[in-house]
């Protein structure tokens, strides 16, 4: 499960998405649009800064943008850079392996075996998803559209 702070991220990095190309977003912007508490945002566009996911500007006209285009950024990577690695558990971590204490055959393991198919294609769903995926999705879905869910290429 996602922590809030990774939630609020997307959701940041969404509404700038929307805005790609169109300058600096001030943080009470991005906060209102995206339902975001403004002092936790403040903390997580750093954060993200600091990962050179976003830059800023300051003074007049300052604020956040993104670094490179919407569809240059990977769900996945802003995922485990936030969260770390996308396993459920650690022996099934291709970043982060811990063989579990408990575990009688590694190789053998069912829960170990399943826990790496839900890694996989959690990692093969985030990581093929850019922002810009995101912005299609959620075009897609707004009244007026063609109730035809849309698709992310895998």
């Amino acid at each position: 499960m996602l922590s809030h702070k990774t939630k609020y991220a997307l959701k940041a990095l969404f509404v700038m998405s929307e805005e790609y190309g169109g300058g600096p977003l001030l943080i009470s912007e991005i906060a209102e649009r995206g339902n975001i508490p403004k002092r936790f945002l403040e903390l997580i566009l750093l954060e993200l800064k600091n990962h050179g996911i976003l830059r800023s500007k300051k003074g007049k006209g300052g604020g956040y943008v993104l670094s490179r285009a919407p569809g240059e950024i990977s769900v996945g990577h802003v995922v485990r850079m936030l969260e770390g690695p996308l396993a459920p558990l650690p022996c099934a971590s291709k970043t982060a392996y811990e063989r579990c204490e408990d575990c009688r055959d590694e190789k053998t393991c069912g829960v170990r075996l399943l826990m790496k198919q839900v890694r996989d294609q959690t990692a093969a769903i985030l990581d093929s998803a850019s922002l810009a995926d995101m912005l299609k999705l959620s075009r897609a879905a707004r009244p007026g559209r063609s109730h035809r869910p849309a698709m992310l290429a895998h």
